[in-house]
């Protein structure tokens, strides 16, 4: 329980040589160039949030989220004070211990607990409580429990608050409808007091699963320590505390394998929902192939079949579908279907909107969260945080590099100049349509040619935004060109033969940023992007971070117009590397092209 007053204080020997400025708003500067930033970057990841970071100095941000997130798995804030004194050039804010210390130990103030029998008992026998498919016992009614009594007063009279509460049971609690659980989180992280969900779960119903050692592939399997590791603390041992959360890992280290894992672990009947049918289709891949499951008991759920099972796999694309506007969602009763003891959200920082609301409902389901970032474009990361869980395991990307579980990758940003006649487009165009300008400079395709030259034995991938600049590549460069409107038939022999090697590179529109399979790749080109994305950044290096069976180093290229808005969006979607230690080189196309033509002269 939150005691009040700040942490007692930690006597340190500040020095100057030290790579922070801690300021009293919470954000902190970190001087890049400093011998000690690799390590003091490290040890800010876990409960601080990077907002920018040009060439020498990065800005981080302690935000109520982050120290929340810290808070669930046991940072506390004195831990995180000493880490800031640790590497502080001079003496923190006084204001600071007292901010941190409120906010951290704003979380768990409030929580929502199973009631006893004899509070059950109690309950409105017109209660609705969430509905269990397959014939499971419903949640007993829930409670809401807070130590501070003034406190529980002030949140029972908020608005957002007060239309979830049930009947008031003592000074410290109320009675809260199985119902209304997710959507209190959701309220009361919006007033700042975060709710520990001690409620537990409905068990599923039962489903033995073995993870094979030897794989129907014939490869050796095994899960790796880290793997394990996230889905040990997910897992908590099967407590309350544990059963909700979301593991952070990057793209190529396994997240499918976590998924997996967790499944084995739990032996329930299981709901993975993920981004679309290539990536349903490698889920059921990996899960025949590494598990002693059969075909028959792994079905797809998508717009092409509408199988049940055991484990059924189904895309966010399908969930989200109606028919018209106004209509409710038809497939949301797919989570009614059976008795899921466990739903898996891969990717699960682009959940639709939608998905949110039916999770909302399902809240005594265990709950994983699966992916690369936690960041989201639509800012929901708080309802991620009430309705999935709170960050349970997290690893950084150079971390994982080094120990060889991933690919070593260097990452540069190639700066090209637009032709005379298109800096004159560009300069009289409106505001909305600079962006797209810049993103098509056909100056890019020369810079491309250039680096298919420079990795002739390599594969390639050419990912894009806009549709007209990639076909234009596809005639120049006679390459395959994988969108959204290929045929998953032909997606799927594409792939394949670029795994073989048949086919040594690819170009592919957005459909390339998702649980794409070809870990061969090792040159990446990025020639257009969502605006300043750094999920989309993330997604995109993942795609070449496999590790390589020849240990051969990957390359991810970001080709930006000069002097654009593409220029100054490329410097937010390096936020994301810039957080996993991966720093950009800047590399002049026109040197590049220069330096082409003198060797081949």
């Amino acid at each position: 329980m939150h005691k009040s007053g700040a942490p007692a204080s930690v006597a340190y020997q500040y020095d100057t040589s030290n790579p922070l400025i801690v300021q009293g708003d919470r954000s902190i500067l970190v001087e890049v160039d400093n011998p000690r930033y690799a390590e003091a970057r490290d040890a800010l990841a876990p409960f601080a949030e990077l907002e920018k970071s040009p060439e020498h100095i990065h800005t981080y941000r302690l935000t109520p989220l982050s120290l929340w997130n810290a808070a669930a798995v046991g940072l506390d804030a004195q831990a995180m004070l000493d880490v800031l004194s640790r590497y502080s050039k001079f003496p923190l804010p006084s204001n600071l211990a007292s901010d941190i210390a409120e906010l951290v130990g704003r979380y768990g103030r409030v929580k929502l607990e199973r009631m006893e029998s004899e509070q059950t008992d109690r309950a409105d026998e017109g209660s609705q409580p969430e509905s269990h498919a397959g014939g499971s016992a419903p949640l007993a009614a829930l409670r809401l429990v807070c130590e501070d009594e003034p406190l529980l007063e002030e949140l029972a009279r908020q608005p957002r608050v007060r239309d979830f509460l049930g009947e008031r049971l003592d000074r410290h609690s109320f009675r809260i409808e199985p119902a209304h659980r997710g959507v209190l989180k959701q309220a009361l992280i919006a007033v700042g007091y975060p709710a520990e969900d001690l409620a537990g779960y409905t068990e599923g119903a039962a489903l033995p699963i073995h993870l094979r050692t030897l794989a129907r592939s014939g490869l050796p399997f095994h899960v790796r320590d880290y793997q394990r590791d996230a889905v040990d603390i997910y897992h908590a041992g099967g407590d309350v505390r544990g059963g909700s959360g979301v593991i952070v890992l990057p793209c190529g280290a396994g997240k499918t394998i976590v998924g997996i894992a967790a499944m084995a672990l739990m032996q329930r009947n299981t709901l993975v929902l993920t981004t679309g049918i290539t990536a349903v289709k490698q889920w059921r891949r990996e899960i025949l192939d590494k598990t002693d499951l059969t075909e028959e008991q792994v079905a797809e759920y998508t717009g092409e079949t509408k199988n049940i099972a055991p484990v059924t796999l189904a895309t966010y694309q399908i969930l989200t579908y109606r028919p018209d506007k106004s209509d409710e969602f038809p497939h949301f009763q797919l989570f009614d279907q059976r008795d899921w003891g466990l739903i898996v959200y891969d990717e699960v920082h682009l959940l639709p909107a939608p998905v949110f609301r039916v999770t909302a409902h399902i809240q005594a389901r265990r709950r994983l969260g699966l992916t690369a970032t936690l960041v989201r474009e639509d800012g929901r990361e708080a309802d991620v945080f009430s309705l999935i869980g709170p960050k349970k395991y997290d690893v950084p990307w150079r971390e994982l590099e080094t120990k060889g579980w991933i690919a070593e990758a260097t990452c540069a940003e190639i700066r090209v100049a637009m032709p005379e006649p298109l800096r004159m487009e560009y300069a009289v165009a409106e505001w909305r349509n600079k962006y797209r300008i810049a993103s098509e400079n056909p100056a890019k395709d020369d810079v491309v040619a250039c680096l298919l030259d420079r990795y002739p034995d390599s594969r390639v991938l050419i990912i894009g935004q806009y549709l007209k600049q990639l076909r234009q590549m596809r005639k120049r460069f006679n390459i395959p060109l994988i969108t959204g409107q290929t045929a998953n038939s032909e997606r799927e022999e594409l792939y394949a033969k670029f795994r073989t090697g048949e086919v040594r590179s690819l170009i592919l529109s957005k459909v390339g940023n998702f649980a794409l399979d070809l870990p061969d790749a090792n040159v990446l080109i990025q020639v257009s992007g969502t605006f300043g994305s750094r999920q989309e950044e993330a997604q995109r290096l993942g795609r070449i971070l496999r590790p390589k069976s020849g240990g051969e180093v990957a390359h991810f290229y970001t080709l930006v117009s000069r002097d654009t808005r593409e220029q100054d969006f490329a410097h937010h979607r390096q936020l994301f590397l810039t957080e996993q230690g991966y720093s950009y080189q800047i590399l002049d196309g026109a040197e590049m092209l220069d330096d082409a033509a003198r060797a081949a002269g």
